[in-house]
């Protein structure tokens, strides 16, 4: 576990930050490890951390960086599903700090890839564009980008960044799905918002906000809400 003095500093930095989330580095200098405060930059630091690009990177420039920790304002130190799925992305150990409690808990990151179905909803990390990023990368080959968005992107309509985007991502539009094809839909919204693969038997791949990642038939409520049949030619 963390070393004693290390401890008491993120302890006395949740303090400060409380009722807000503090988040830091824990960064080895030569022999010497230390704990590197970080700004917490997102806009909900009650119930989310983010830290600060600038803070991330000096402390990489500086030294090497061996995990990250941030604390759980009035709460126990219980990883959600979005402290699994963002250290699992980060390749890193995290801390998670309960305060005032002041119980400290090791998160591992899981090696290797994760299975496509059961997957806990994480915008960013977890989420219908991601699993068919993640179904591409394990049965094509094939690494596909990502538009920088956030979450709920959708909702004003001011943007159609599926629709919009994915002939630069290397797709074409084809009229009848086939294995491995991008079905892009537009759910309760005012733009095409969600999008899954469409595999052999009929069903699709996808992930719903608040729902786990799992198969489901192609057709009727799906198939009335479905924009754009894609087929993926490279880019």
């Amino acid at each position: 576990m963390i070393r004693k003095k290390l401890l008491e500093q993120i302890r006395c930095h949740a303090a400060a930050e409380y009722p807000r989330e503090c988040c830091g580095l824990v960064v080895q200098f030569g022999r010497r490890q230390a704990y590197v405060p970080c700004r917490n930059v997102s806009p909900e630091p009650g119930d989310r951390f983010e830290l600060h690009p600038e803070d991330y990177a000096a402390a990489e420039d500086a030294g090497e960086i061996l995990a990250v920790v941030h604390s759980h304002p009035d709460a126990t130190s219980w990883p959600s599903a979005w402290d699994r799925a963002s250290c699992d992305h980060s390749g890193l150990p995290w801390y998670i700090l309960s305060w005032p409690e002041g119980d400290l808990r090791l998160l591992e990151p899981q090696a290797g890839p994760k299975p496509l179905k059961g997957r806990p909803y994480v915008y960013g990390l977890q989420d219908c564009y991601s699993i068919v990023q993640d179904w591409y990368r394990q049965e094509r080959g094939v690494e596909l980008g990502r538009v920088d968005t956030v979450d709920g992107w959708w909702k004003s309509g001011d943007q159609d960044v599926l629709l919009d985007n994915y002939r630069a991502m290397g797709f074409v539009e084809i009229d009848q799905p086939e294995h491995g094809a991008l079905l892009l839909m537009q759910v309760s919204a005012p733009v095409t918002n969600h999008c899954a693969v469409y595999l052999d038997g009929g069903e699709m791949l996808h992930h719903m906000p608040g729902a786990l990642s799992a198969c489901t038939p192609y057709g009727g409520y799906w198939q009335e809400r479905t924009r754009a049949i894609l087929r993926y030619v490279g880019e």
